[in-house]
C-alpha cells in the first residue's frame, strides 16, 4: 500500500517534491550555480527525476534505463558549465528530501506500515546512488568530447586523463 501511494506521489506531485528540494538548494551556499537559477527553473529541472524513480520502484532497478537518464543529466550539466560537485550534491539533496518526506508523510502507526515504509528506503537509496554513478559518467563523457572536438586536446592525452569506459550512445 505505501509503495503504491509513494509511486502516485512521485508521479503526480513531482513539482511539489521539486519545490521542497529547491528549498534545500536555497539553504546550501556551496551550490552557487544552482542558486543562480530562478525558483521556476530549479523546479522544472528537478521535477522529472521523481517520475523516473516511480518507474524504478514500480518495475525494478534497470541499470540501462536509470543509466541513460542520469547520463543525459550529466551531459547537460557539463554543457551548462555546472560543476560536477554541485550536481552530485544536488542529487544528494534530492535523496535527503525524499527520505525525509517518506518519514514525515507516511504515518508509522502500525508495524505493517512501518515495515512497508522502511522496505522502500534501500530502493530509493539505490536509485540515487546509481544515479550519481551515471551522472559522473555522462559528465565525464561530455567533458572528453568537448576537450577532444572543441579544444583539440589529443586523443592520447585524453586517454591518459580519462580512464573510464563511457557510454558514447547517440543522444536522442
Amino acid at each position: 500500500m505505501v509503495h503504491n501511494v509513494l509511486i502516485d506521489t512521485l508521479n503526480f506531485k513531482s513539482k511539489v517534491l521539486a519545490s521542497r528540494w529547491k528549498e534545500l538548494i536555497r539553504k546550501a551556499p556551496q551550490l552557487r550555480h544552482y542558486n543562480s537559477l530562478s525558483d521556476e527553473t530549479l523546479i522544472r529541472i528537478d521535477s522529472h527525476i521523481y517520475p523516473q524513480l516511480a518507474r524504478t520502484l514500480d518495475r525494478g532497478l534497470d541499470r540501462s534505463i536509470v543509466g541513460d537518464f542520469f547520463v543525459r543529466i550529466g551531459k547537460d550539466g557539463q554543457k551548462r558549465n555546472f560543476p560536477i560537485s554541485e550536481m552530485v550534491y544536488a542529487i544528494k539533496l534530492d535523496q535527503q528530501m525524499l527520505l525525509e518526506y517518506i518519514e514525515s508523510e507516511f504515518i508509522l502507526d502500525n508495524p505493517v506500515t512501518m515495515y512497508q515504509t522502511l522496505s522502500l528506503v534501500p530502493h530509493v537509496a539505490d536509485f540515487f546512488l546509481l544515479g550519481v554513478f551515471y551522472l559522473n559518467k555522462g559528465y565525464n563523457e561530455q567533458t572528453y568530447l568537448t576537450m577532444n572536438l572543441q579544444e583539440n586536446v589529443s586523443e592520447e592525452l585524453l586517454r591518459k586523463c580519462f580512464k573510464d569506459d563511457f557510454f558514447f550512445k547517440k543522444d536522442a
